[in-house]
């Protein structure tokens, strides 16, 4: 509370008296003792904007901003660490509590600052700093600067390997708080006036080289918002503290005429089971209501505290034939209860009602079920902090099986959550099998069910092998004809390792077959891995870019080196398969943070659509990359005050993450990341209209006497597809015999742009592809060179069908290379270098 109130102080003055804190809840754990504490409505962990939480590896006590959206997206969450909030030694470290919270607050463009250019002793060097009149000293902080103080390197411009920069404590420097909120003169954000974007940091290459106050004025929360013409401060904030103890569901079950054709109402009993018996989490209360023109109460509230409660609940599911009209309406106050509602008809008066529903206190979770459901109900999820789901009418999807799955408790307590493991389906022809082999891994375990469906009066065969290869067959599985479910629990802890299935179906016409497994933490003391997906947008119009995104993690730690599938389906027709990558191209911004993504941008129609990832690993070694970390606090090492260098403590520890990554083995996941709807899809053939995406990982480097280039290639359309660069003296056999010509090789010597003993030289790309649509300028890349100075560029260069661009930025030099692109099924990694006889000086 006292952070937050400075906090809202330091933010007010920030942003020139436009924005403070006005009411702030906290939600209390449920462990805590139970106090005079008010009842949450719609608040949960899961959609918490501050967590305090455990470490994550890479920052220890550093806290961070987890934001992996393009520029002025909102971020996910702030992370603090309960050792950050109550040990003042780390005040030193990153400032007051207050102006760490405003620096993550905002930060929604990734770290800031972390190396600008100044000229020292006449000499081109780096140090981090934002504003120019900071002022401080660098010293030599580590063993490696063995000459005892902080020299040039000669042959790169640059400080060697641990130097440091040490500020004053006493600045007049006002800016900037994205890089340096500890100083107590800097109050401000850079702005226009003093941003610096020659610095080749994240800020500028993301954000297209605006300033921080530029981005932070033009986002959701600053729109139209003006500065207070009177001198008095705001108010200090509210705080409501909030505790959410006993789980309350009810599930709000259609049986209206809605629900007859596609075994609809036996696929919805088979879901609800599957929720009843394997999904919601013990201790919690559950009831069962089911309604068409009205409502019918099947089970007041039970509290799961054994099987056999989940086995009376599961008894009072409907069977029967559904009849009637559809009238979704809620009423009462529920506050802090969850609903999950399933529908599959329209419902004219929803609207009406839509202000009782939400104020009524309840998360309502919801799920439509083929295209005829109401078209609203998505929004009753998104206005009360639920989770959406959508599930076609193809037998064979899962979809409403996958929807029940992911609604799992809001709590933060990962422990009790049942994890998907696997779900698959198959339409399978008579006397075929439909066979699988998924991972158990050795955080998963506990609570391990296989749970087959099939459509006829007969199970098909079912063999299931574990890793030692025991086999268990139909007579192993508990059997239900009637629901057509067969269901086997594997007592104490499941074996890691690969379990193999095959399902045979024994009748004589095709039949679609799923197989969905679940698990929960084997240990309550080592979390799961985990799988969070979801989409950028829950309503889109084309052909606005969309982008599908996969959180892979154990705990906070991510998890690297993932095999990770999302599967698009509409309401009706063909789902979309597309591979997600962590490579920091294209969609994914931070490559090896375990957040795995991709453009989505093939759409087949109108409506909704879901979303389900399948994510395996082997059982392989895999090693931590380095990585740029998400926006996060400086370490400040010390200051000089009153001309004496006062060092802080050392960095705070980190996990190893190499130790995480190593045991961790392999592993099988499924999650469903919900739904979302489309709108203005025009029909086929489309017009092109994506260009290629922006390359954000544009890298230049010196290599004796050349500077070579390299990039992640980008695609046709946004990152669909991967470019390639050719070139010919005849552009008929470009667009005939693209694969035959040569394969572009750029070279240049950094002498011929040398003005001084150092020379950086700026290098940028943009891709263009066949229908004349380019990317936008790519980030731009320098590269630092110890070179003779020359006395005059050359005029014998040769010329080629590529060109490179050279503009000028005052006494350092920039090259700017355009390349024409066509597609290539070649997935690599371009490196280009480019030589004098290829480049064309202008």
């Amino acid at each position: 509370m006292e952070m937050i109130t400075e906090a809202s102080f330091y933010l007010f003055n920030a942003t020139q008296r436009r924005v403070y804190f006005q009411n702030i809840k906290i939600l209390i754990p449920a462990t805590w003792k139970a106090n005079s504490y008010g009842k949450p409505k719609h608040d949960s962990y899961e959609k918490a904007e501050v967590i305090v939480a455990a470490p994550y590896w890479k920052h220890g006590d550093e806290p961070y901003t987890l934001q992996y959206g393009e520029c002025g997206n909102m971020g996910k969450y702030i992370h603090f660490t309960p050792n950050f909030l109550v040990n003042d030694y780390l005040i030193d470290v990153y400032g007051s509590r207050g102006r760490v919270f405003v620096h993550e607050r905002y930060n929604n463009e990734k770290p800031f600052y972390n190396w600008t250019k100044s000229i020292l002793n006449d000499k081109y060097s780096f140090i981090p700093r934002c504003a120019s009149d900071l002022t401080g000293i660098y010293i030599c902080e580590k063993k490696s600067c063995t000459e005892g103080n902080c020299v040039i390197n000669q042959l790169t411009g640059l400080f060697k390997e641990g130097c440091a920069f040490i500020p004053e404590r006493t600045q007049t420097a006002k800016s900037s708080i994205m890089y340096m909120q500890s100083l107590s003169s800097v109050v401000e954000f850079c702005n226009e006036g003093n941003h610096n974007r020659e610095a080749p940091n994240l800020q500028n290459r993301m954000c297209d080289y605006r300033s921080t106050w530029d981005v932070i004025i033009s986002s959701m929360d600053f729109n139209n918002t003006l500065p207070r013409t009177d001198a008095s401060l705001p108010p200090p904030p509210t705080f409501s503290l909030l505790q959410k103890r006993d789980r309350v569901i009810c599930l709000v079950l259609e049986v209206s005429h809605s629900m007859n054709g596609d075994d609809r109402i036996n696929r919805l009993r088979q879901a609800a089971e599957f929720y009843l018996l394997q999904v919601v989490e013990d201790n919690s209360y559950v009831g069962i209501v089911t309604f068409n023109n009205e409502g019918e109460i099947r089970s007041q509230l039970h509290q799961i505290v054994n099987k056999h409660v989940r086995k009376q609940l599961a008894s009072y599911l409907p069977t029967a034939a559904p009849s009637g009209g559809t009238n979704i309406c809620v009423d009462g106050n529920i506050y802090g209860s969850e609903i999950i509602l399933l529908t599959a008809g329209e419902d004219g008066g929803i609207i009406e009602c839509f202000s009782n529903v939400i104020n009524s206190g309840s998360i309502i979770h919801t799920i439509a079920l083929g295209p005829s459901a109401a078209k609203e109900v998505e929004q009753l999820a998104h206005e009360t902090g639920g989770l959406a789901c959508f599930a076609s009418d193809r037998l064979d999807s899962n979809d409403l099986i996958d929807g029940f799955s992911a609604i799992s408790t809001g709590n933060g307590d990962t422990f009790s959550h049942s994890i998907q493991i696997e779900s698959a389906g198959e339409r399978t022809e008579s006397y075929k099998q439909f066979s699988r082999t998924v991972t158990i891994d050795s955080t998963v375990g506990k609570d391990t069910f296989f749970v087959v469906t099939w459509q006829t009066a007969e199970p098909p065969r079912i063999t299931l092998l574990d890793p030692s290869g025991k086999s268990y067959t139909n007579k192993d599985f508990e059997v239900n004809t009637v629901s057509q479910v067969a269901r086997l629990q594997i007592l104490g802890i499941a074996e890691v390792g690969e379990w193999t299935y095959a399902l045979m179906n024994t009748h004589l016409s095709l039949q679609a077959l799923t197989m969905t497994v679940t698990s929960r933490a084997a240990n309550s003391n080592i979390p799961a891995i985990n799988v969070k997906a979801h989409v950028s947008s829950d309503r889109n119009e084309y052909s606005r870019s969309m982008v599908v995104y996969a959180q892979v993690s154990q705990g906070l730690s991510p998890i690297l080196g993932a095999n990770v599938t999302a599967i698009i389906k509409p309401e009706t027709g063909d789902p979309l398969i597309l591979e997600l990558l962590d490579n920091g191209a294209g969609s994914d911004i931070v490559k090896n943070d375990g957040v795995y993504s991709r453009y989505i941008y093939s759409f087949s129609e109108n409506g909704r659509y879901n979303l389900k990832v399948h994510v395996q690993r082997a059982n392989k070694t895999v090693r931590p990359h380095p990585t740029v970390p998400w926006s996060h606090s400086m370490y400040i090492p010390g200051y000089v005050e009153n001309g004496k260098i006062q060092m802080n403590p050392p960095r705070p520890s980190v996990i190893n993450n190499e130790d995480i990554q190593t045991r961790v083995g392999g592993f099988s996941r499924t999650a469903s990341g919900g739904s979302f709807i489309m709108s203005a899809v025009p029909t086929r053939p489309h017009t092109d209209v994506f260009p290629p995406c922006k390359i954000i990982d544009f890298h230049a480097r010196t290599a004796n006497d050349v500077i070579i280039l390299s990039w992640t290639a980008s695609g046709d359309d946004l990152d669909q597809g991967q470019a390639e660069i050719r070139t010919s003296e005849s552009p008929l056999e470009l667009r005939d015999n693209f694969d035959k010509t040569m394969l572009e090789i750029f070279v240049f010597k950094p002498e011929a742009f040398a003005t001084e003993n150092i020379t950086i030289i700026y290098v940028a790309i943009r891709v263009i592809e066949k229908a004349s649509l380019h990317s936008d300028v790519s980030n731009i890349a320098q590269a630092v060179k110890f070179v003779p100075p020359m006395d005059y560029l050359t005029d014998n260069v040769k010329y080629s069908v590529s060109r490179i661009v050279l503009l000028g930025f005052g006494l350092i030099t920039s090259i700017c290379l355009i390349t024409s692109v066509t597609i290539c099924a070649l997935k690599k990694r371009k490196k280009v270098v480019v030589t004098e006889t290829a480049t064309n000086l202008l």
